[in-house]
């Protein structure tokens, strides 16, 4: 509820279409690259259940590249990315990657279990806390959405997104962390 009051608001205040939260204009040929491993800092872990029941950490991914992608299901540019998100978790979880999709939905699995299986979403996908909205979002919470972070084989941040960004960018960018 919070976040589609600030959209709705911020979308007033600005004259435009409170349809998606954060939807910045984004060239494709722009070429990215993740931040020097040095730089990098830990992913904070966290503990909670998929749509399944079944308790996850992100810790249990190590050894793998992550997408944690903060989203909702009212959110629009968050409809643009999840295609692409089934996508590269098809193309490659062969290769070591993972998305993880934590929904902030204020109703919870209600809304969330029905749009997973419309959208036939074939990554975990479990439901965010203001705990965890307080380790991504600065202490804060995710004030954004959608709000993406790649991390790491090793478990570190490589680069963060706030807002969507063309597809090609996540490419360029799972493709490095994936050599």
């Amino acid at each position: 509820m919070r976040f589609r009051l600030l959209c709705a608001l911020t979308a007033v205040l600005l004259g435009l279409s409170a349809e998606g939260c954060v939807s910045q204009n984004f060239r494709d040929d722009v070429q990215i690259a993740t931040k020097p491993a040095a730089k990098r800092n830990p992913a904070p872990d966290f503990e909670v259940k998929d749509a399944n029941g079944q308790s996850f950490r992100l810790a249990d991914y190590k050894g793998k590249v992550v997408l944690l992608n903060f989203w909702a299901t009212w959110c629009g540019p968050c409809k643009v990315e999840i295609p692409w998100f089934i996508d590269f978790e098809r193309n490659y979880k062969d290769r070591g990657f993972a998305v993880v999709g934590i929904s902030l939905d204020d109703d919870g699995w209600e809304a969330v279990k029905p749009y997973l299986e419309r959208r036939r979403m074939n990554y975990r996908v479990a439901l965010g806390n203001m705990d965890i909205e307080r380790l991504y979002g600065g202490g804060t919470g995710i004030e954004s959405l959608p709000t993406s972070f790649i991390i790491d084989r090793d478990g570190r941040v490589a680069d963060v997104h706030v807002g969507l960004i063309s597809k090609s960018e996540y490419q360029n960018e799972l493709e490095e962390l994936l050599h």
